[in-house]
């Protein structure tokens, strides 16, 4: 498994420095939001001149662009204006993922607000519509698409997500396994998530948290809740309540040995976390220290059985 940084964490950061800061603190990839008006993202438009300077820096760093990550969500609208214009952004990611060298885009599973039933059906129709669509022109550039564990989407469970992908059917159409989104949102715990859906999952978002006592989750908006709407406090990866050791030994049964991306809320919670510098560095060694105890430990019982 490798690890990455996401520019979630570096809101302080421009791309370039984010994704020196990934190398300087050991880490070998970079996730990265595309999204106009943030500091620590590539924009929209994804011009060649601005995707130029972000491949040389990833050269010059020898960090590799794990995942690009657009926050368009609208793939299930019934309104095709708003849902062509989500698919050609997406298109444009892809063509920047081929420049970049990049293998992943996250994607949000439709836009559903909490205790949204309306034509339910319908919008679903279009989301696989979309994602079909989608997932052929990113299969032509060796791009795969993932849909993440994600409240205020088509895809909160583990359930939910798998029974899409299957609708999907699509080889370049698969899962981000978030637990910590699956634990807020009161779905799946890890052994249930993972026994459902890591058959389809190729990429994983490593986070961590604290429960909040006696508050319920909501959200209004897809990408994060509001300060006032939060049911947890982020952490630290391994100064929260997430079993990483027992998550990554199960999936690592399950054959998956992909990227580990550090999806540092700094960015939407910078009073619960210190700089990605402090914070983003202590939890890639947090996993680096289970990785390397897991690995001697298999080493081990190999030679145990050997001799």
């Amino acid at each position: 498994m490798k690890i990455s940084g996401h520019t979630m964490g570096t809101p302080e950061y421009t791309v370039i420095e984010a994704i020196k800061l990934f190398h300087d603190i050991g880490i070998e990839g970079a996730e990265i939001v595309i999204q106009d008006g943030y500091c620590s993202g590539i924009s929209c438009a994804c011009s060649k001149e601005e995707l130029a300077l972000v491949k040389k820096a990833a050269e010059e760093n020898r960090i590799e662009i794990s995942c690009l990550t657009p926050y368009n969500s609208y793939f299930n609208s019934l309104d095709e204006q708003i849902r062509t214009a989500e698919i050609d952004a997406i298109l444009k990611v892809i063509d920047a993922c081929e420049y970049l060298g990049a293998h992943f885009i996250r994607i949000y599973g439709g836009n559903l607000q909490a205790g949204d039933t309306a034509n339910l059906l319908e919008r679903r129709a279009k989301l696989v519509e979309s994602m079909q669509f989608l997932g052929e022109r990113a299969a032509e550039k060796d791009v795969t698409l993932l849909i993440e564990n994600h409240f205020n989407t088509m895809a909160v469970s583990a359930k939910e997500t798998v029974d899409l992908i299957r609708e999907i059917d699509h080889p370049a159409v698969r899962i981000l396994y978030d637990q910590a989104n699956l634990n807020f949102t009161e779905q799946e715990d890890y052994k249930a998530a993972i026994e459902i859906q890591q058959q389809y999952v190729e990429y994983m978002h490593v986070k961590d948290l604290v429960f909040k006592e006696g508050v319920a989750f909501n959200s209004s908006e897809v990408s994060h809740p509001d300060e006032s709407e939060r049911n947890v406090y982020t952490r630290i990866v391994g100064e929260g309540i997430i079993p990483w050791a027992e998550i990554l030994k199960m999936v690592k049964e399950y054959g998956y040995d992909g990227w580990l991306s550090l999806e540092y809320e700094r960015r939407w919670h910078p009073d619960d976390i210190p700089d990605a510098s402090i914070g983003m560095k202590k939890s890639a060694e947090y996993l680096k220290k289970i990785i390397t105890e897991q690995e001697k430990a298999l080493l081990s019982r190999n030679n145990w059985v050997i001799t």
